[in-house]
């Protein structure tokens, strides 16, 4: 069974290896929930970043004066095993 920490390592590594061309800053941890289905333990845990690009790529002048929007994916992790099971986009509304 893995812990919170690994779990954590698990979901940055995922994340860090399918966008290793994107140009993201300030990643980080956002939230961690362990929960069961089915009787099968599970973490989630959710990485929020920059999107870089997405600040370069606007061609509005005030862009400049804000910063890119925080963007969130949820890792779905199979705590007796380690593996990820999904990634999905987790939106927040009226943070």
């Amino acid at each position: 069974m893995i812990d919170v920490k690994e779990a954590t390592q698990v979901a940055l590594s995922y994340f860090e290896d399918l966008y290793e061309e994107e140009p993201f800053s300030n990643v980080l941890l956002e939230e961690v929930e362990r929960d069961e289905e089915d009787g099968t333990p599970y973490w989630f845990i959710t990485i929020g970043f920059t999107n870089e690009k997405k600040k370069e790529d606007s061609s509005s002048p005030l862009s400049t004066l804000s910063s890119a929007p925080r963007r969130y994916k949820r890792f779905k992790i199979n705590a007796e095993t380690g593996d990820v099971v999904s990634m999905k986009i987790r939106s927040v509304e009226n943070a």
